[in-house]
């Protein structure tokens, strides 16, 4: 359960399709990439790329989750957010993600889990195991100063972090796999 949402889009007078004319955000949960609708408590004021509280006490933004939705059901205007505000989340989160290139392995003989990362392919694979084998990364930072191929180091995050979100993947490194009824 996420206690803590981003705003990828907002309806203050709510969506046109709604009988019910009340302000309405699209969020993405901060730790399971969750795709929420909320409805926003009256006389406050919300923007995209704002960091929101929906836990279950004391909410200042948001009345209520509406329920959980779809990549699809997403606002072209979210779509184009959401990469910003995983952005956000991925930096926000960054010992997290450096502890993934730390301790990620195979997938099968083939196929390691980091060569899933968007931009990681064979050669800069070898880069970071033999980089990772010398000492662990530390930050984003000590990734870029010594993987040189890399020059942002959220960017193979927060791709593959949308494109899990898309339904796309066959292997899921970040999101609970879509289910399907």
């Amino acid at each position: 359960m996420e206690d803590y949402a981003w705003i990828v889009e907002y309806f203050p007078q709510g969506k046109p399709s709604d009988p019910k004319k009340e302000p309405l955000v699209q969020l993405v949960g901060h730790q399971f990439f969750t795709l929420l609708e909320a409805s926003v408590l009256r006389d406050i004021t919300v923007s995209v790329g704002h960091k929101v509280f929906i836990g279950k006490d004391q909410r200042k933004d948001i009345e209520k989750i509406k329920g959980r939705i779809s990549y699809s059901e997403l606002t072209p205007s979210a779509k184009e957010n959401l990469s910003g505000v995983v952005k956000s989340i991925v930096t926000e989160r960054e010992a997290e993600y450096i502890n993934f290139l730390n301790k990620a392995g195979s997938i099968s003989m083939r196929v390691h889990q980091l060569e899933l990362l968007p931009g990681i392919g064979k050669k800069n694979l070898e880069t970071i195991l033999n980089e990772r084998d010398k000492k662990p990364f530390e930050s984003f930072a000590d990734l870029k100063a010594r993987v040189h191929a890399i020059p942002d180091p959220t960017f193979p995050f927060v791709h593959r972090i949308i494109s899990e979100l898309e339904g796309k993947e066959k292997h899921y490194l970040f999101l609970r796999p879509p289910m399907h009824y």
